[in-house]
């Protein structure tokens, strides 16, 4: 008769309990709260029935695993040297069980047990100088995978269906089966880096599927598990240079989802900042691939309400882009007046931050190709009614860069914000504001003030024409309503009323 794998697994489990001594309840809370102390369990003196026994006898009790004769729960200390990398296998085989977590009460013995061989591999990993064989590559690789990789429920993913500026003070959510997924985490990061994996061996079970599975990991809630998953992606990528290619992909393919479909995903942060480090090794000039991923990944990420939880991060990785090539920077600015947030004040101050600092990088031959939108922009945040965007505006002159590219263009920069200033200085409500907006007007008389006076002129005409219109219009509106009070009208009968 045939037997699934997972009945098969949790049948070798009871099989390994039965055969250890049986413990008083005190003992059991006590190894529960010390689960190292199953690791020797199989040691001479560790109380085990026939622990002097050979261990060939010793493995019939286990059912058939990869090496034959290497009992799972032998310490690695009791081996010799040339029979470590067969327990490792073994041992690596038992932890492919994975325990349900939602009942705490549900299999205890087995989960300690289980806990306790994890760190056993953990320890075994990080003190191993010898090279790992093929076989114990892809058994780490398939125990990793059936503990990690697994579907969100939907409850689980929907949690968060309405993202904006305030979900990093939202309470995050913890897995239940921390304690085991957090072992197995540590386990994979340092199998990774160790010196004793062979890139060129590791490569064909870390390949394209695996690092599929992991990027749609960073979807958990739990940020433990998103920092894990930040490290381990970002060693992968230091690694395997011919996975490098397929990992941007696969990143860009995420952003676009994310962008113009969903807007719902939990990781963009840690998978930018995994970008902003790599961004720092592309070689000069910069690929054509990388530009496209400026272009059409980083970019669009400024249109999502919730830019605020990975907005730093983003911003970061703009950034690291314009120090590479500074010719970018003008392409970037029309970019964020594209998806310029004109109904999301809190979404403004993060761009006008953002903006400062590509200005402080941009040459003064790209800075005149934008500055005409670009001023007409800040000029409409500058007049606000939201006193933290008009003053954060205004802040833009308190950056010496920013004042040098406004004084060698200020012939057209200043007719420009000068309506925003001038409104201000008559009737903004914030006083905070209202000194900001005296204190650039100053500036620019210090500058070139035969230049402020004749905008000044300029746009008090302006205003006189605005005023007369508006005073054309209202004695209009008041002829029309006194013939209409004079003449009443029976009726549906037309009336035609000459000014």
């Amino acid at each position: 008769m045939h037997h699934s794998p997972r009945k098969r697994d949790f049948r070798m489990w009871k099989q390994i309990l039965s055969k250890l001594p049986r413990k008083s309840a005190k003992l059991d809370a006590d190894s529960a709260r010390t689960p190292n102390s199953g690791i020797n369990m199989s040691s001479p003196g560790s109380g085990r029935p026939n622990a002097a026994s050979p261990a060939v006898k010793r493995a019939a009790i286990f059912p058939a695993s990869p090496i034959a004769g290497i009992e799972p729960l032998l310490a690695f200390k009791d081996v010799p040297s040339s029979e470590k990398m067969n327990l490792f296998i073994s041992k690596l085989s038992l932890c492919c069980v994975v325990f349900d977590f939602t009942d705490p009460v549900k299999n205890t013995q087995e989960k300690e047990l289980k806990r306790a061989t994890l760190l056993e591999l953990l320890d075994f990993v990080s003190q191993n100088s010898t090279k790992f064989s093929e076989p114990a590559v892809l058994a780490a690789c398939k125990m990793c995978s059936i503990n990690l990789f697994r579907d969100f429920p939907p409850s689980y993913r929907s949690s968060n269906t309405n993202l904006g500026e305030n979900d990093n003070d939202s309470e995050p959510t913890f897995d239940p089966a921390w304690s085991h997924l957090q072992i197995v985490y540590d386990f994979f990061l340092k199998f990774v880096t160790s010196p004793s994996l062979e890139a060129k061996v590791a490569k064909k079970y870390i390949n394209h599927s695996f690092i599929t599975r992991t990027i749609d990991l960073f979807h958990s809630e739990d940020p433990r598990e998103r920092d894990c998953l930040k490290a381990i992606l970002h060693r992968i990528y230091g690694k395997f240079m011919v996975h490098r290619p397929f990992v941007r992909k696969s990143m860009s393919h995420l952003f676009y989802r994310f962008v113009f479909e969903t807007e719902k995903h939990n990781g963009i942060a840690e998978l930018l900042e995994i970008f902003g480090s790599v961004i720092t090794g592309f070689a000069l000039p910069l690929k054509e691939e990388h530009k496209i991923f400026l272009w059409r990944a980083l970019i669009p990420l400024h249109k999502p309400k919730s830019l605020g939880v990975y907005f730093q991060q983003l911003s970061y990785c703009v950034t690291q882009f314009i120090e590479k090539e500074p010719k970018l920077a003008g392409g970037v600015i029309k970019g964020l007046l594209k998806y310029w947030p004109i109904t999301n004040s809190q979404k403004e101050v993060m761009f006008l931050g953002e903006l400062e600092e590509i200005l402080e990088a941009i040459n003064m031959a790209d800075f005149q190709k934008v500055m005409v939108p670009l001023f007409w922009r800040i000029g409409q945040c500058i007049s606000s009614y939201h006193f933290q965007v008009a003053e954060r505006a205004l802040f833009l002159w308190n950056n010496d860069q920013v004042i040098n590219l406004i004084a060698h263009n200020r012939h057209v920069i200043l007719p420009i914000v000068l309506p925003a200033l001038e409104s201000n200085a008559q009737n903004h409500w914030n006083q905070a504001v209202l000194n900001l907006t005296l204190n650039v007007k100053k500036m620019f008389s210090e500058m070139d003030d035969a230049l402020v006076l004749a905008c000044i002129s300029s746009y008090n005409e302006e205003q006189e024409k605005l005023n007369f219109e508006v005073k054309k219009r209202k004695e209009a509106w008041e002829l029309l309503e006194n013939a209409a009070s004079r003449q009443p009208i029976a009726g549906n009968t037309a009336v035609l009323v000459t000014p």
